[in-house]
């Protein structure tokens, strides 16, 4: 999608004095008083928002990546061969992260643990350094999860072996789930990188596949709030479903009983989208960041976003959602 916004124009002007016209001053020699009157101008600007330091918050994004591996491009049934994402593209992804610069990054469909490093690569050359990173791979599955963190992970429980049934068969978590305790600035933040089930069909039912996954996610996040109200946790991910779908009404609960809260990103011209649908020509909002109550009161107030900025719309079909925290320093 493209949106062209109409922008006022100046007339052109000539460069030539008219006839009898002083000579005019060449740029950057204004009139004394014009040059207060910018720095006046310049000064007030500067205090109408007061800056925030970098150490003083933390960003966190979620980013599906379209396919970073080898894959089976063609999409035609008589030609089957496994193609690298094209390099301008896998460019693209990694000028839009380090345009972002999360400090800690969950990602989605990843392939091989090859094309994470090469990945990270292209962020160091970029100037974005993870030193802590969580790689999960599911059985053959180039669609894989990874998280990316400049601060360290101090415990790992890779979720791997959640089964659910479905008409008398058993079905497993197709991508598994992270589960990852970070350590920022000595207090704990728990995150969930999930990428539930696509809504390709499926003989079962893909939304029913879908709920199923997101139920068992959501366990995870209960049991992690009953042992500890005050935890921070954090699901991030591409949830494959509307905000409000079965599997994110279990993600968030009841509004009785809230589990999650939905960081809706602010609303801007282009809407809060966060996947381009090629199959039918629609943008969806299925890429979430959904945070428990004590990290909510960390949330920086609007300010979740949906980048756009360029190149994001050559890198993937979905786009980078991110958002700040106030950093709280553990006593």
């Amino acid at each position: 999608m493209r949106w062209i916004f109409p922008t006022a124009m100046s007339p052109k002007r000539s460069s030539a004095a008219p006839p009898g016209d002083p000579p005019r001053r060449r740029r950057g020699c204004e009139s004394l008083p014009r040059r207060r009157f910018l720095a006046v101008v310049a000064i007030l600007a500067g205090c109408s928002r007061a800056p925030v330091s970098r150490d003083a918050e933390f960003t966190v994004a979620t980013y599906n990546l379209n396919l970073y591996g080898d894959f089976d491009r063609a999409r035609d049934p008589e030609i089957r061969r496994s193609e690298p994402k094209p390099a301008a593209e896998r460019a693209a992804v990694a000028d839009t992260i380090a345009a972002a610069r999360p400090d800690i990054l969950a990602l989605q469909e990843i392939g091989t643990e090859s094309d994470l490093a090469e990945l990270i690569a292209a962020l160091e050359q970029r100037g974005l350094r993870y030193p802590h990173r969580e790689y999960l791979r599911r059985g053959t599955s180039g669609m894989n999860l990874a998280l990316l963190s400049r601060f360290p992970i101090r415990e790992r429980r890779p979720r791997v072996n959640d089964v659910y049934t479905i008409g008398g068969e058993t079905w497993p978590v197709l991508r598994g789930f992270i589960d990852a305790d970070i350590d920022v600035d000595g207090v704990t933040l728990r995150v969930f990188a999930a990428h539930l089930k696509s809504r390709v069909f499926h003989p079962l039912g893909q939304t029913e596949m879908r709920r199923n996954e997101a139920r068992l996610l959501a366990n995870y996040a209960r049991q992690a709030l009953r042992e500890n109200p005050d935890a921070r946790v954090l699901v991030a991910g591409d949830l494959n479903d509307t905000w409000n779908s079965a599997p994110l009404r279990l993600l968030c609960g009841e509004e009785s009983a809230p589990l999650l809260h939905d960081l809706r990103p602010a609303d801007n011209p282009c809407g809060v989208w966060t996947c381009a649908v090629a199959g039918d020509d629609s943008y969806v909002r299925i890429d979430y960041l959904l945070v428990s109550p004590a990290l909510r009161r960390q949330f920086v107030p609007g300010s979740a976003q949906v980048f756009r900025d360029s190149p994001a719309e050559k890198a993937s079909d979905h786009r980078l959602v991110i958002a700040r925290f106030r950093r709280s320093r553990a006593p």
